[in-house]
């Protein structure tokens, strides 16, 4: 993507908002795009920071997981993407690395981050599911900041709009023109007049998605504090928030990936799969619970059993002990008898 600056204009504002891709520094040029997806993670890392510090998590476990799931996030969200296009990619192999010009699949990261997140817990005997609790929270901030480098490459918009808060820009006029049957314009001839002679805007979903994930980061926190019962649930919690209003938004974009020739969204279907399974599993483990209460264990510690844990493991070792009691009876003569013990072998005495 080139280099661009470009003023951008809302349907119920007034005034023109200059947005450019690329950030001087004087010494180079970055890309805002990856300026705004690194503060994001910042970010959410030092809220996980935070709540690891709150649930006395090691230090270097958390280090761990951090480092391999930020390395295996990013490649998973760029090979997820690569995958999808590769009727382009296929033929600009050289282009595959470049991440900072956008091409990053969200989903791809979490499957990514989550894998990297479930080695590790395995090897730093981590318990995985209170890890995907922090993992969920951070990730709705991540993902909350990080869709306005979307806006930055003036990308991931959808269909045209007449709401207040429908956008344009130059930018978003020139894909429209090359795209122009995902906008119903396929019998126009001059599109970016066509725009300006009917005030033409489209909806910005990279806002839309931005909103929802930290009005989503909220209410997980909010679950946190208030109402958090048992391992997984704020992560199954953020697969319903999220796979629903992705779901929703994914349909306003004309920017999607396919599956193969088809019309049909790849990230939408999974974030109906992903809602539905994250729900199922939820109402079910809510049940559970309220059937049988337990304290929630740490991530890398466990907190004092209750006396019902420890009255349950002594009946448990008592009958263990009957039950060897058994094994060591006899019945002689018919009678029950000790099985006699052997004697004890007399230890030789050491010389002088």
């Amino acid at each position: 993507m080139d280099a661009f600056t470009v003023p951008v204009h809302f349907a119920g504002i007034a005034k023109e908002f200059i947005v450019s891709n690329t950030l001087n520094l004087g010494f180079t040029t970055v890309r805002w795009y990856g300026v705004i997806i690194a503060f994001g993670f910042l970010l959410a890392a030092l809220f996980g920071g935070r709540i690891a510090y709150t649930w006395k998590i090691n230090l270097d476990k958390m280090i761990d997981v951090l480092l391999y799931g930020t390395i295996f996030g990013i490649i998973g969200a760029r090979l997820y993407y690569v995958a999808f296009r590769w009727d382009y990619y296929g033929s600009h192999l050289s282009e595959i690395p470049k991440i900072w010009e956008g091409g990053l699949a969200i989903y791809g990261g979490i499957i990514g981050g989550i894998l990297a997140g479930f080695i590790v817990s395995k090897l730093e005997k981590l318990n995985f599911f209170n890890l995907l609790d922090m993992v969920a929270m951070s990730l709705l901030i991540g993902q909350g900041i990080g869709r306005w480098g979307n806006f930055a490459n003036q990308e991931a918009f959808g269909t045209i709009t007449h709401k207040n808060w429908g956008m344009m820009s130059e930018i978003v006029a020139q894909y429209i023109s090359e795209h122009p049957a995902s906008f119903g314009l396929e019998n126009v001839t001059d599109i970016p007049q066509y725009i300006a002679d009917n005030d033409l805007y489209v909806h910005p979903t990279f806002f839309y998605e931005s909103v929802w994930c930290l009005l989503g980061f909220g209410l997980l926190y909010l679950i946190l504090k208030k109402c958090r019962r048992f391992s997984g649930q704020l992560f199954l919690c953020y697969g319903v928030w999220y796979g629903f209003g992705r779901m929703i938004i994914e349909g306003m974009r004309t920017d999607s990936l396919y599956i193969g020739n088809t019309s049909i969204r790849v990230s939408q279907v999974l974030s109906g799969v992903l809602m539905l399974i994250c729900l199922v599993l939820l109402v079910t483990l809510t049940i559970h619970y309220k059937r049988h209460p337990k304290p929630i264990e740490g991530i890398d510690f466990f907190p004092p059993k209750t006396e019902k844990e420890l009255a349950a493991e002594e009946k448990k070792r008592q009958r263990k002990a009957l039950r060897q009691k058994a094994k060591e009876m006899r019945i002689r003569d018919g009678k029950a008898t000790n099985k006699p013990e052997r004697p004890q072998e007399e230890e030789p005495h050491a010389d002088n």
